[in-house]
């Protein structure tokens, strides 16, 4: 009985060395690999492509601690800069590595290495590691300088991570202050307007219009704060499962784009993310159509993935990267600039660095300019709410004084 036909995904190269990602029908892996050896290309990984999608959905892109898969590669990096072969290195850290998840990923490596695949190809078939650091490896194996390649994306990874926890922590203390300031107005409406609402209905007191408008709007809180709570829950559910689809992510990506100061706080923040990525690439090898190819499957925002796609298009097409990336209209022209700049100097991957480097800057600055006004807006915006709420609640108390004198 023959097999099913199946879709596979080969990672090749042309006689210029231009990096490819055919698809292919083949029964087994063997004939996908003969198949495109036949069209004259070499060739270095071949994937089903069903399984690998199921698994990266399963696992999810972030099935791995990014700070300790640093620790890791900084092991690794030592292990064959002492001269260890790889293999031996992988099986060390797959046994002694402190991550049980990460551990069982790497002795996975380890048995697909041991069995004839190459390093990139066996880290690729986890479908857990992201398409930088596959692509990098790959980068490091055709150049023979893989401790070069590791040392350039650890580095990549130490600065991201950096500036993704000042981010944290920027947003940690605000974050908490709103929460804070929410559960104040919760229990103040529910809990206290409701209890002086009965003391005023057993003593048949006039009430002030404020104090009418606060004890109807603490009322009605309080009877329907279950179906409020519910209604949001669903709410929130609807608008996850609305979100699961491209379009949906793409209108997204668009409203954060259009959002006043924030907008242009998180497309300089994703021009940064994108140039870093792309510096890594260049400086460890990879050409520029695969390294935009790359950089464009690592995008979670569905809009600057299509965007990247079609820069791609033109790229390969004979445009310049600053060119093709002026005519998405999305990334700063600053950035259009210094990337002209860095082609017509033959320092692309330097450029992009630099890019980055300013961007990153430029993030931290104007969102600690926003942040820095959330704290006293928040603090006016409280005390008016708390002195209404007490206004309101003691006028009928001071009314009833007047009335006994």
């Amino acid at each position: 009985m023959s097999r099913a036909v199946t879709e596979w995904v080969v990672s090749c190269a042309d006689g210029r060395g231009k990096l490819h990602h055919l698809t292919v029908e083949a029964r087994t892996e063997q004939e996908a690999r003969r198949q495109i050896s036949q069209r004259g290309f070499l060739v270095y990984t071949v994937r089903p492509k069903t399984s690998t999608r199921l698994r990266r959905s399963f696992f999810g892109r972030r099935g791995i601690n990014p700070e300790r898969f640093l620790i890791f590669n900084q092991q690794f990096l030592t292990l064959v800069r002492a001269g260890l072969p790889i293999l031996r290195s992988l099986e060390l850290l797959g046994e002694r590595f402190s991550d049980a998840r990460l551990a069982r990923y790497v002795r996975a490596v380890a048995e697909e290495i041991r069995t004839g695949a190459s390093l990139s190809e066996a880290f690729e078939r986890q479908g857990v590691f992201s398409p930088i650091y596959i692509s990098s490896l790959l980068a490091g194996e055709k150049s023979g300088s893989l401790a070069d390649v590791l040392e350039r994306f650890i580095t990549y990874q130490r600065l991201s991570l950096a500036v993704r926890r000042k981010l944290l922590l920027s947003l940690l203390y605000p974050s908490l202050l709103v929460v804070l300031v929410i559960g104040l107005i919760v229990f103040l409406v529910t809990y206290v307007v409701p209890n002086f609402a009965q003391l005023y209905a057993s003593m048949a007191a006039q009430l002030p219009r404020p104090t009418q408008i606060l004890i109807a709007v603490g009322t009605t809180a309080r009877n329907y704060i279950l179906a409020a709570v519910a209604a949001l829950v669903l709410a929130g559910l609807g608008f996850h499962l609305w979100a699961q689809s491209e379009r949906a992510r793409e209108r997204i990506d668009r409203w954060k784009l259009r959002t006043p100061i924030l907008g242009e706080i998180w497309i300089k923040y994703q021009t940064a993310q994108i140039s870093r990525i792309l510096s890594t690439l260049l400086s460890g090898g990879i050409p520029l159509v695969p390294a935009l190819e790359t950089t464009a499957g690592s995008q979670a925002s569905v809009l600057l993935r299509k965007a990247l796609e079609q820069v791609r298009k033109a790229v390969r097409e004979g445009q310049g990267l600053a060119r093709s990336l002026a005519q998405t209209g999305l990334f700063p022209a600053i950035a259009v600039d210094m990337i002209e700049v860095g082609e017509s100097t033959g320092a692309l991957a330097s450029m992009l660095n630099s890019v980055a480097e300013f961007f990153e800057e430029d993030v931290q600055t104007r969102l600690q300019a926003v942040l820095s006004l959330i704290e006293p807006a928040l603090m006016i915006f409280m005390g008016v709410f708390v002195a209404f709420v007490l206004i309101s609640l003691y006028l009928p108390i001071f009314s009833l004084a007047d009335t006994l004198r």
